[in-house]
């Protein structure tokens, strides 16, 4: 025999088999085929699950640790490193009318290559800005990844809105398709009547059946984003409304300040230190040495001391390279801001224009529309009950009202998106995060 538990937490079935049969075994993979059952997600929660978990700001974070790499070398004392040489000879010295005299001798020299034209200043400089463009690219990774989220958080929150609604509205055209097929069979109505009510009930169970596959695909593209397991699809919960207290000129000032813009100022910033290296890299280094030596026969040893110096003529290699390659990055750095400038306030005033008008709309809809059709409904649906009308009116009264309710919906998560993609464009960080 096969015993089995189920644990709820996960759907992930513990088995202890026995003696059995085939169908047991069947029953055994079908559960074990059971997707995970994910947790109810709020938006705090699923930013919170993305921050730990997502791989694209995982990656940035870890171009960190190579920029503060780069500026402890740049911090150093000295960019190149001293070089120790050592030396040990063996001389043979030819003797008149004796055998040559073997002498053992030694030398040790260190020397120290040192940069004269401030390319130490110039490095430290473009390091520092690197790693102030890394951590503010890191930032506005994050900012997005957070839009990212609230925007598909707030897409399977309508839709699951958008189900019980749908599912209401099944319900109340399922009791009418009943009543007329009580009507006809009691010769009230017609058949012509009945079958209406069939087929419109049966497209009210479509359109929830369309929703609930747009609400798994959702669901999917949520689980991905917080890199889930891939058999865990979560549920949300929340309030598809939130508060948006900011003005565009406020939102004009805080794009303005946005990281991505504070990022490419760095990343100039670089760019001209890079640069201003590469042209005092013109400028030979000098190289310092000193050695100390013993020479000569053992009995006549000489202590030897030097100091040398060398410094490359810079006749025909001019570093044009160089040059030439951080020439073309400052221009590039400086193209891509005055872009991102102009590009962060157009997106701002566009999405500004589009969240007015879904304002405009929502509170048309809500405050004239919808308490209109609702009462038309409730009307409708007594008048129906007393026989006052037919099963046609009420078909186009509850049709009228569908629609109402779900441009309202609609309305209300393109209003809350639209939010989220304006505060993404201007680097606004919303008040009010707990929802």
């Amino acid at each position: 025999m096969i015993f089995m538990t189920v644990l709820r937490n996960n759907w992930r079935p513990r088995l202890t088999i026995g003696h059995g049969g085939a169908g047991m075994l069947f029953l055994l993979a079908t559960l074990l085929a059971l997707p995970a059952e994910a947790e109810t997600l709020t938006l705090g929660r699923a930013w919170q699950l993305a921050e730990e978990n997502n791989s694209q700001l995982r990656s940035a974070r870890a171009t960190l640790d190579a920029a503060q790499g780069e500026l402890a070398d740049a911090r150093s004392l000295l960019w190149n490193n001293p070089q120790l040489s050592a030396e040990r000879r063996r001389k043979e010295v030819p003797q008149p009318a004796a055998p040559a005299q073997t002498n053992r001798e030694w030398s040790v020299g260190l020397s120290q290559t040192f940069e004269i034209a401030g390319q130490q200043g110039a490095r430290k400089s473009a390091a520092e800005q690197s790693l102030a463009a890394t951590q503010e690219a890191i930032a506005e990774t994050r900012r997005q990844l957070r839009a990212e989220v609230e925007s598909r958080f707030v897409r399977v929150l309508g839709l699951q809105q958008r189900i019980r609604m749908e599912e209401q509205t099944l319900k109340l055209i399922e009791d009418a398709a009943g009543a007329v097929g009580k009507r006809v069979k009691a010769g009230e109505d017609s058949r012509l009547d009945g079958n209406l009510a069939q087929v419109e009930a049966e497209r009210a169970r479509n359109q929830v059946a369309a929703l609930r596959e747009q609400l798994l695909q959702a669901r999917a593209d949520l689980a991905s984003t917080l890199q889930l397991a891939a058999d865990a699809l979560p549920q949300v919960e929340g309030a598809l409304d939130r508060d948006m207290h900011y003005t565009l000129d406020e939102l004009l000032a805080a794009a303005q300040d946005r990281s991505l813009l504070r990022a490419l100022d760095h990343r100039e910033a670089a760019a001209k230190s890079r640069l201003d290296l590469e042209r005092a890299s013109v400028y030979p280094d000098v190289t310092l040495g000193l050695t100390s030596a013993r020479e000569g026969p053992a009995d006549l040893r000489e202590k030897v001391t030097g100091l040398s110096i060398s410094l490359p003529l810079p006749l025909f290699r001019r570093n044009a390279t160089g040059i030439g390659r951080a020439t073309t990055e400052l221009t590039q750095t400086q193209i891509e801001k005055q872009a991102a400038q102009r590009d962060v306030r157009a997106q701002v005033m566009a999405l500004w224009e589009r969240l007015e008008n879904l304002r405009s709309r929502v509170k048309r809809l809500t405050e004239s529309v919808l308490p209109s059709l609702e009462e038309n409904q409730h009307l409708s649906v007594t008048a129906f009950r007393a026989g006052e009308i037919g099963l046609l009116q009420l078909l186009v009264v509850n049709r009228q009202v569908l629609d109402g309710q779900r441009d309202l919906l609609d309305a209300r998560t393109d209003l809350r998106l639209t939010g989220v993609a304006l505060e993404a464009a201007a680097g606004w960080q919303p008040r009010d995060t707990a929802k």
